[in-house]
């Protein structure tokens, strides 16, 4: 009997939310507290929950709330030769980088990394054109929906664009990993900390750390004092200091470090860079 009731409220579930896809809900409030409430009763699993999560609020989130700022844009000149380059491009290992030319508002194209690999083969004697490798840069407003941006970057082949303000002038950029980790979170990427470690140190002395890193952990490393009275982990310690859940790139200086947010979504940090202000 027992055995009865629960396929019965299964399917019960099952139906409901098949009705709730079949016949437009009356608001996307509705359409969540049901999907919350299945989750509940064990028809969803979390991560699947969670997806869904993101996918519908990513309908509601614009290009500036989760683009790259442009105080934080690593990009190349033009006129610049592979040897004054090629050393940000290897410490940021990004795949792509904006080159501009008279200054940061004239964004002549992207360089992709893989494009730069025909320069071992090259004599390096002769003369290199680095326009004559750059991929066409796309542009957005700041204003630009993110299910708008996702649909465009799929039918443009496109993994990165400039987001420009009204006036024209560069305010960010954004990638189509940006978007994606709003739905299914942290995606990863050439930051990330091996698995079986909280803490990787970087050769110009930052540190990458894990959001989940015990404090304890994270004074042993980096020989400092952190207080675990009001949070257990590197994470919540950036939390209590700023008072709020940070977005991707936000910073804040705790005794002598600089603490900038990697990765984060609607829910929780993700990753960290930690870097020694004083050094």
């Amino acid at each position: 009997m027992n055995e009865d009731r629960s396929g019965n409220g299964h399917r019960s579930w099952l139906e409901r939310i098949v009705q709730a896809f079949a016949h437009e809900p009356k608001s996307r409030q509705e359409l969540l507290e049901l999907l919350r409430e299945a989750h509940e009763n064990k028809v969803l699993d979390s991560e699947v929950l969670s997806i869904v999560e993101g996918a519908i609020s990513v309908a509601d989130l614009q290009v500036r709330d989760i683009m790259v700022p442009r105080s934080q844009i690593i990009s190349i000149r033009a006129q610049q030769t592979p040897a004054e380059f090629l050393p940000a491009v290897i410490e940021a290992a990004h795949s792509r980088y904006p080159v501009i030319g008279d200054g940061p508002d004239d964004v002549l194209g992207l360089l992709l990394a893989k494009d730069l690999l025909p320069l071992l083969l090259l004599d390096h004697e002769l003369p290199f054109d680095l326009k004559a490798v750059l991929r066409p840069a796309t542009f957005v407003p700041e204003s630009k929906r993110l299910n708008v941006l996702l649909r465009e970057f799929r039918s443009t082949h496109s993994h990165m664009a400039i987001v420009v303000d009204e006036y024209g002038g560069v305010a960010g950029l954004v990638t189509i990993e940006d978007v994606l980790e709003q739905i299914v979170g942290e995606i990863e990427d050439e930051h990330d900390v091996e698995e079986e470690s909280f803490i990787k140190s970087l050769p110009n002395g930052d540190f990458v750390v894990k959001a989940l890193t015990p404090i304890e952990t994270l004074n042993e490393t980096l020989e400092t004092r952190f207080a675990d009275t009001d949070a257990d982990t590197a994470g919540g310690l950036v939390m209590n200091r700023l008072g709020h859940l940070p977005k991707r790139n936000e910073e804040t200086v705790i005794d002598d470090f600089r603490f900038r947010v990697l990765n984060a979504d609607g829910r929780r940090i993700h990753l960290l860079r930690v870097t020694p202000v004083n050094r």
